[in-house]
């Protein structure tokens, strides 16, 4: 089976039986689930297990999938509602921090390029920890539209606003991601101008 085809093409060979096609979306969207989870969880433990429960609840789901919007957002919604489903059985409170661990798994590729692994590694924690400072409506705008790649029609329909709304929220949130780089980063910040 050829891992070009694209996420509806793929769906269907599933609901056609063929469970070799849900492995690639596994693959596929493993690394996005595992960090919308771990995000939530803040435990590496916890968040493995979500997500082996979310890609469970989207198989069981797949038919209900319509194909109107992209499969990611779909599947951000199981995401979210797994997570949140998970964190109250535990009685944890839902936590906006990121934790630097969060994209390892996505820089663990070694591209024999060392120092610039080391490099992007400290900017994505900075990152991370700015994220960190931001309250937890900031911090989800910013996560699904970068780290997401979420349009903002495909964040209006997750959050259950208006695209204009979002756009705000959005410029709102890099506004104060900013200035959290500015006053916690300042020196790092001025290294990468």
């Amino acid at each position: 089976m050829s891992p070009g085809l694209n996420d509806n093409e793929l769906i269907s060979k599933v609901l056609g039986g063929d469970q070799q096609a849900y492995a690639l979306l596994v693959d596929r969207y493993k690394s996005y689930v595992f960090t919308l989870a771990l995000r939530f969880t803040k435990n590496r433990e916890d968040a493995e297990e979500v997500s082996q429960d979310i890609f469970v609840k989207a198989y069981r789901a797949l038919a209900d999938f319509r194909g109107a919007s992209k499969f990611s957002t779909w599947l951000y919604t199981i995401v979210n509602t797994t997570c949140i489903t998970f964190l109250r059985k535990k009685r944890l409170e839902v936590h906006s921090l990121d934790n630097e661990k969060v994209f390892e798994v996505a820089d663990s590729q070694d591209s024999g390029f060392r120092a610039n692994l080391v490099e992007q590694k400290s900017r994505i924690a900075m990152v991370n920890q700015a994220i960190a400072l931001l309250s937890t409506d900031d911090a989800e705008i910013i996560t699904l539209f970068y780290k997401g790649e979420q349009t903002l029609e495909e964040i209006a329909r997750i959050l259950g606003i208006e695209a204009n709304a979002v756009k705000v929220r959005l410029h709102r949130a890099r506004t104060r991601l900013k200035e959290k780089m500015q006053k916690h980063f300042a020196a790092e910040v001025n290294d990468l101008t």
